[in-house]
């Protein structure tokens, strides 16, 4: 049974001996993909958009949803007794926005993706008789759309095998790591993949309850395509669901033990995330997924050998 604090033991060795490439690894996700949406570059981006504006209306759709939030609402229920402490009212303009950058940023757990809700933006333009504003949101929703299909969830998946790179050797080069990925055989099967995933994850938010259960299933799809971008959809989301089996919540509670991190980076303006807390996060989950890997094949899970091969090989 894996322990936080030896996952994380681990993962600051990993960031401690490939520190500043793995700074530049977190921010080119960031600014090319909106992972990370609390560094300095989600200051502008938001977790999941390329536009300013979107937090605020993505958090407004949210309030009118009847979605079950207990889990996140323990999240923000420990950042509001931190708000109660100091004080709302003594915070700075700039202040009190990171606060609600971090709001948004913990309830986009139970979103769909960027341009899902700028879709949404253009019919509702529409609606309004804001045809100039429908048409300019449908273009941007189509270049979101294709750009996240085809650059950025390559990219996530490069950026996990970078930090699958990195627990073994020293000062990992960044150069190397998304030739596997991009290559013409791998390419398009990494893309359909990732969007297969993010899809199924939208499709499953509409039951409410069961959005997060599968978010978390699918966790493991990135990493073990990190490993094998060739292996076939249908075998890279069961080996996903296999590595989860019985570790969803403990993942969870993993994922909030940095919430720490993220409140001390309301006060460095997203300093903290882009210095240190993204990278120790990143590597943090790649340690989970290692032993979950191990696990797998150790008890020679279904298509297990699609893992094992590749394991072997690095």
């Amino acid at each position: 049974m894996w322990k936080r604090k030896e996952l994380k033991a681990k993962a600051r060795e990993v960031v401690k001996k490939n520190y500043w490439t793995v700074i530049v690894v977190c921010f080119l996700l960031a600014l090319l993909t909106g992972e990370f949406g609390t560094s300095i570059i989600g200051w502008l981006q938001g977790e999941d958009s390329l536009d300013p504006t979107y937090i605020v209306r993505q958090e407004q759709i949210q309030e009118n949803e009847d979605i079950d939030q207990e889990k996140v609402e323990i999240i923000l229920e420990k950042i509001s007794e931190v708000e109660e402490e100091i004080g709302i009212e003594n915070l700075t303009d700039s202040e009190k926005k990171v606060i609600e950058i971090v709001k948004a940023n913990v309830s986009s757990a139970t979103k769909s993706q960027k341009y899902i809700f700028k879709i949404i933006d253009a019919i509702t333009s529409f609606n309004i008789n804001q045809a100039f504003l429908g048409v300019t949101l449908s273009i941007t929703a189509l270049i979101s759309l294709l750009f996240v299909i085809m650059i950025g969830d390559p990219l996530i998946v490069a950026g996990r095998k970078y930090f699958l790179k990195a627990r073994a050797e020293e000062n990992t080069q960044i150069t190397d790591i998304a030739k596997d990925i991009f290559k013409k055989e791998n390419w398009f099967n990494v893309a359909l993949t990732m969007f297969l995933r993010n899809i199924y994850n939208m499709l499953w938010y509409l039951t409410i309850i069961g959005g997060p259960i599968k978010m978390y299933e699918y966790r493991m799809i990135p990493y073990i395509l990190a490993e094998n971008p060739k292996i076939k959809r249908k075998k890279a989301f069961k080996l996903s669901k296999e590595m989860m089996k019985h570790n969803k919540w403990r993942a969870f509670v993993l994922d909030l033990s940095f919430i720490g991190w993220e409140i001390a980076s309301i006060f460095t303006f997203g300093m903290i995330n882009l210095l240190y807390a993204n990278p120790y996060r990143a590597a943090t989950s790649t340690e989970l997924y290692v032993v979950l890997r191990n696990k797998t094949i150790e008890n020679k899970c279904e298509y297990y050998e699609e893992i094992e091969m590749k394991e072997k090989e690095q």
